[in-house]
């Protein structure tokens, strides 16, 4: 019979005491591990947004380009054929846009007529990037062609309208777009600079970076990002390599109209180190558990020892019949209990020390999300002020030539203002969504006859239906609810907004019914149709459904996604529904209904204008916006005096001796709400009226500009009647 070996209880303590770190080393370990990772689908998730974003940023810049190609296709110069005036047209054209390198013309077969960037009539020039021409040509649309080195050397976009007469291409129209024009909504970006932003062409030339522009612009993509994007999905994320060799955390989103393609690198240094020096931590502090325990295993040992010699000299002494004196605490089991108990404590206390570390690292890595999805929101916010600056002008110059009765381009008018409000409202469609995720958004509920509400929806959207056959059908009965009446307005104008552009020539139609204590307001067309999937994505951010090349449809994929936050904030629901893909939709929103208010006699007196002449000063850096606005309120009969600087404009309050100044707050050096306290200050005793102009149209904007001294706040673009309301103004005074 075999002996057993036998163990020194030492040993066995100790053993067990590294049997015990074991799994928490591990679990512990493989948390550090997902911590990081989870911090890093993060980062991915918010370069991959911010991919996005740039992406319709550039698609946005380059359908500008197209539409003013399209704008001078209309010229009556062109139709005529007199391209000596149509050669200065265009080359004006160029002048007013620094970021174009010139406009170029061809006849239907290709042949140049003339390059703005040269004089008329120069012989030797050459077309530049022909298969873009070539397809132009031959699809009869508008290409974005790849970059290309001109002949003066300098390297630009061709985007190519294509003018079509009788079912034939006439003429070919191109604007040559500089890639700094790009280089600059990437250099808008706040990010940090160890990160690299590329933008590339549908051949995948680089026409911006915001490392090292002017020496990689129109070079090729590296091997590593060729290989991330060679699944041909439209967007993605993963793990390359710059041009410079830095191994980056890569996302890109590329185009769908254009083909072109945002590239976001972030290296992956900072986040391997981050793993590396959690990890060395964690094995310092095991090792000195691991330490700490072997010492607590000899001493135990030693105090297990000496009660297990004491229970033989009792034994011995017992065996002896001598009186024994027995103390509890040398009995080897309760010994054993004890220390079983104080090792489980030490167990537990190591991984609660080690459970706040991960807790620690999980805190920080929700911050940086924070400050991600923060920076995102800035972005929507300043993107929607650069946007409407330019829009102002254009505004007002419409406004300006309606008063003046020219209707000689009635018609290009009227395309341009559904064109601006077209934009205004992407506008409004992105700072709604910033404002719905920061839960921002405030809507200010009363009683609401929804019938008015579908009224006045149809009515904001009848200039859309000028070019259909067909009107839109309007049902509605009266049903009061409680709600904020301007959002349930914007809600079903956004249902009736989508109806049309997704059914151009079909029957559209509104209707609103009620059951019970429910209402329901249902918009249907007959138009493209969605799947089962579709409707599942519809009232997603950004979701839009395929489309051609031409994007008939258009829009941010913005509009279902603030109706459905609207409606819920209204404590109500929304649905889609459809047949099938060419078969129609129908959007319905169902709101709970209140009884209806008492009725109570109201003071409706029209708003007068202003029966004298005022002396009215525009402060404005931005020319084309101030001129345009004096000219407009010179027409209705008062003196104006436009400014382009804050200090000049002090200057001469006193000698012009304004009764009211619009004042543009981003001015350079002094900005309006510096301008505004120093005439408040200065000119306390005139008693002159202030109305700010901004881009910025947030309640927080407004009470800076009303803490600032301002009388009243005005979001640019400003219509006449808002400038006209602003003038009326001065009957308080």
């Amino acid at each position: 019979m075999l002996r057993p070996r036998l163990l020194r209880l030492r040993h066995l303590l100790i053993l067990l005491a590294g049997i015990g770190l074991l799994p928490i080393a591990v679990l512990g370990t493989w948390g550090i591990h997902a911590a990081i990772g989870e911090q890093r689908r993060e980062m991915e998730d918010s370069m991959l947004n911010l991919s996005r974003a740039l992406a319709s940023a550039v698609d946005v810049e380059l359908d500008a380009a197209v539409s003013a190609m399209r704008t001078m296709a209309n010229s009556p110069l062109l139709a005529k054929k007199d391209f000596p005036s149509f050669y200065a047209v265009a080359r004006e054209a160029a002048r007013a846009r620094p970021h174009w390198a010139g406009i170029v013309l061809t006849d239907g077969k290709g042949q140049l007529i003339f390059k703005s960037a040269l004089p008329d009539g120069t012989s030797g020039a050459k077309i530049i990037e022909s298969p873009s021409l070539e397809q132009a040509i031959a699809t009869h649309q508008p290409v974005i062609g790849n970059i290309a080195k001109g002949q003066a050397g300098e390297y630009a976009v061709p985007v190519r309208y294509p003018v079509v007469r009788n079912g034939e291409v006439a003429y070919v129209l191109t604007a040559a777009v500089k890639p700094d024009r790009i280089l600059e909504i990437i250099n808008r970006q706040q990010v940090p600079k160890s990160w690299v932003i590329s933008v590339q062409d549908a051949s995948n030339l680089r026409v911006a970076r915001s490392k090292d522009h002017q020496s990689t612009v129109a070079t090729g993509i590296s091997p590593t990002l060729a290989q991330l994007i060679s699944t041909g999905k439209p967007e993605g994320a993963g793990v390359t390599r710059t041009l410079e060799g830095t191994e980056v955390i890569t996302t890109y989103a590329r185009i769908p109209k254009h083909g072109w393609m945002v590239v976001i690198g972030a290296p992956t240094a900072p986040i391997n180190q981050v793993l590396q020096q959690s990890l060395t931590t964690y094995i310092l502090v095991i090792g000195a558990s691991l330490a700490i325990c072997i010492g607590l295993a000899i001493l135990l040992s030693r105090k297990i020892a000496l009660g297990i010699g004491a229970v033989e000299q009792q034994a011995l002494r017992l065996g002896q019949g001598e009186p024994i004196s027995f103390k509890p605490h040398s009995i080897h089991e309760i010994n054993q209990i004890g220390a079983a108990l104080q090792a489980a404590s030490n167990e537990r206390r190591a991984a609660e020390e080690e459970r706040e570390k991960l807790m620690a690292s999980l805190s920080d890595a929700l911050k940086q999300a924070e400050q991600a999805g923060q920076a995102k929101d800035e972005f929507l916010a300043v993107l929607g002020h650069e946007l409407r600056n330019p829009l102002a002008p254009m505004v007002t110059a419409l406004d300006l030539m309606d008063v003046k009765g020219n209707e000689a381009f009635r018609r290009e008018r009227d395309v341009m203002r559904r064109q601006v409000a077209h934009m205004r409202r992407l506008v409004d469609d992105l700072l709604d969504v910033s404002r719905i995720t920061k839960g921002k958004l405030e809507i200010r509920k009363e009683p609401v006859n929804l019938r008015t509400v579908v009224e006045r929806a149809a009515e904001s959207v009848f200039p859309l239906t000028a070019t259909r056959d067909r009107g839109i059908a309007v049902s509605a009965v009266d049903s009061w609810v409680n709600g904020d009446e301007t959002r349930l307005i914007q809600v079903v104008t956004n249902l009736l907004t989508n109806a049309l552009r997704f059914d151009p020539k079909g029957e559209i139609s509104v209707s609103l019914t009620q059951a019970g204590d429910g209402a329901c307001i249902s918009v249907r067309d007959e138009g493209a149709g969605m799947n089962p999937e579709m409707i599942e994505q519809v009232f997603k951010p950004f979701f839009q459904a395929p489309q051609s090349l031409a994007r008939t449809s258009g829009g941010l994929g913005l509009g279902l996604a603030i109706v459905k936050s609207l409606v819920e904030l209204h404590g109500g629901t929304v649905s889609a529904s459809s047949p099938g893909l060419g078969k129609g939709c129908t959007f319905q929103v169902c709101l709970q209904t209140i009884a209806p208010p008492s009725p109570a006699d109201e003071d409706r007196k029209p708003a007068s204008q202003l029966d004298q002449h005022a002396r009215i000063m525009v402060v404005d850096d931005n020319i084309d916006a101030a001129q345009a606005i004096a000219e407009m309120l010179k027409l209705n009969g008062h003196t104006v005096q436009a400014v382009h600087d804050s200090h000049v404009a002090l200057e001469m309050i006193q000698d012009f001796a304004p009764e009211l100044m619009f004042v543009d707050i981003g001015l350079p050096e002094m900005d309006g709400y510096e301008l505004a306290r120093t005439i408040r200050r200065r000119y306390a005793s005139q008693r002159i009226k202030l109305v700010a102009l901004t881009g910025y149209g947030q309640s927080a904007d407004k009470s800076r500009a009303s803490n600032a001294g301002f009388d009243r706040h005005l979001t640019k673009p400003a219509e006449l009647n808002d400038l006209l309301s602003a003038v009326d103004l001065l009957k308080g005074s």
